[in-house]
């Protein structure tokens, strides 16, 4: 009976506060007025006065100054433990009306930059532009607050309907505020909002305002990762995967130095020979009790732990080793090739190093594949990521633009870089002998690259009739499933033996059909 009376207190308190927030307050009380005039009189008109305020706060509840703590309603940032009274304060006004509540974080993207040349105010006139935008965004009983530089925490006021498709279009719509462009010192800024979010609802009973808080970062941290701009509500799913990001997380260093993440290598092929044009080291950790982790998953563990660098000197110095392994077995593998990401190729010291493991191992510099995404070419055109590119070309490493087609390189780019090879993203592959579109595009590709003198490698290549087209084309390389998948090192040697045989075969074939 008592739930049943709670519920129905909380519904009233809602409609009140719907009728009685916003401008339509002013048409209500002359209305109120008037009419408790004509029909008591001065009695009547009194006590409808006397009412009036109790009236307005049990609908709206406390002002937003007892919601939280004063200081942070104003600009200042809110440390963890003033987040974490934040939410359990909306947690305990939502239970407390038998209604629900929220907890919506956001990061900006676009701050840094907005600061340059340093000491430049800019940055701060837009966080402050930012949560001022939040809030006009949002309820009276809403409590919107900074939490870090490109940080904001959003709570929401005790709510009827807070189900997953009223809390996206509210996301959708706070991004879109603070998406919009702000015209600072005459020139017009851009920022991108990622947005994570959960409803009370999709918590258990007795949760706390600590979990509602996690539970949101949780999903911001998603919607990071699948960035810019990206929106995401939490999961249970996601608390999973959270929790063995974080239990990965811990043992990655341990899995480095115990060997359990090293390189599976990939073959490429002469599109005309057929032979074996080199190998291409992709990250593979063999756990001992989980088995092989999926690469997306450990790779950003691995960014998340800072641990990138060490994950590049295990590669490449695996790689090498197995390179100079198949010379010493007779193998013909020209070259090996080695993924550097952004983070790496930051490394002041990265020219130096690799010089010294090409001499520690006896191996020329043409023998080592360096593969740079081209998303990283495009928003490094100075600085020490370019340098290192440009002076590891010069050392005589190849330059592999990897994933051409989704980066947006200039030309001007290629030729400055001294890229040797276009990796063609796999998405300009899939089902070439099949779509007409497809095909018109990798032809406009290759053309390209062959009026630039470049090198080209299709990725992704699966089927027997993609293998042909590709070929007939004019593309250089090769690789994919349909020709083989990742191997260890040791496995190398048997499929190169094995392929041979086939090329000798159909060599045989060809002569004695001819």
């Amino acid at each position: 009976m008592k739930v049943s009376f709670d519920k129905t207190l909380g519904e009233l308190r809602t409609l009140l506060r719907r009728g009685l927030h916003g401008p339509q307050v002013l048409a209500f009380l002359p209305a109120g007025v008037l009419t408790a005039f004509w029909l008591g009189g001065e009695p009547l008109l009194i006590l409808t006065a006397l009412c009036a305020p109790v009236l307005y706060v049990f609908a709206n509840g406390a002002p937003p100054e007892a919601t939280g703590d004063t200081a942070t309603r104003k600009g200042k940032l809110a440390d963890a433990d003033t987040s974490r009274a934040l939410a359990q304060q909306a947690l305990d006004r939502a239970v407390a009306a038998n209604l629900a509540t929220a907890c919506i974080i956001v990061e900006l993207a676009g701050l840094e930059e907005a600061s340059l040349p340093p000491g430049d105010t800019t940055a701060d006139t837009l966080r402050d532009l930012s949560l001022s935008r939040l809030r006009n965004a949002l309820r009276r009983d809403d409590t919107a607050v900074r939490m870090g530089d490109n940080r904001f925490l959003i709570l929401l006021g005790p709510s009827l309907r807070l189900d997953l498709e009223a809390l996206l279009q509210l996301a959708t719509r706070i991004q879109n505020a603070l998406e919009e462009p702000a015209a600072i010192e005459n020139s017009m800024r851009y920022l991108s909002a990622s947005v994570g979010f959960c409803g009370s609802p999709r918590l258990p009973s007795d949760a706390k305002g600590a979990q509602l808080l996690e539970a949101a970062q949780i999903a911001l941290a998603e919607a990071i990762a699948n960035g810019p701009s990206a929106i995401r509500a939490w999961s249970e799913h996601m608390r999973l995967a959270h929790t063995e990001q974080k239990t990965l997380k811990s043992e990655v260093d341990r899995a480095l130095a115990a060997g359990q993440i090293q390189p599976w290598f990939q073959p490429q092929l002469c599109t005309s020979t057929g032979q074996i044009s080199g190998v291409e080291a992709l990250a593979r950790w063999l756990h001992p009790t989980r088995g092989i982790v999926p690469p997306a998953q450990f790779l950003r563990v691995l960014e998340d732990a800072g641990r990138m660098d060490r994950l590049s000197e295990v590669i490449l110095q695996h790689s090498l080793t197995a390179l100079r392994s198949w010379d010493s077995a007779g193998l013909e593998i020209p070259r090996v090739s080695v993924n550097f990401s952004d983070q790496e190729l930051r490394d002041p010291r990265l020219v130096e190093r690799i010089q010294w493991e090409l001499d520690r191992f006896g191996l020329t510099p043409e023998r080592l594949g360096i593969e740079v995404l081209e998303t990283v070419i495009a928003s490094s055109p100075e600085g020490i990521v370019a340098r290192n590119i440009v002076e590891l070309g010069k050392l005589g490493c190849q330059i592999d633009l990897d994933d051409f087609g989704t980066g947006h390189a200039s030309i001007t780019s290629l030729r400055r870089f001294k890229v040797h090879r276009l990796k063609i993203d796999r998405s300009f592959v899939t089902r070439i002998d099949r779509d007409e579109d497809q095909h018109r595009m990798l032809a406009a590709i290759l053309g390209m690259a062959d009026r630039l003198g470049l090198e080209t490698l299709a990725e992704g290549v699966e089927s027997v009739g993609e293998h042909a087209l590709i070929a007939q084309l004019g593309c250089d390389h090769v690789q994919g499933f349909g020709i083989a998948r990742p191997m260890p090192a040791d496995q190398i040697a048997d499929w190169a033996h094995q392929h041979d045989e086939r090329i000798a075969g159909a060599q045989r074939l060809g002569r004695s059909s001819g």
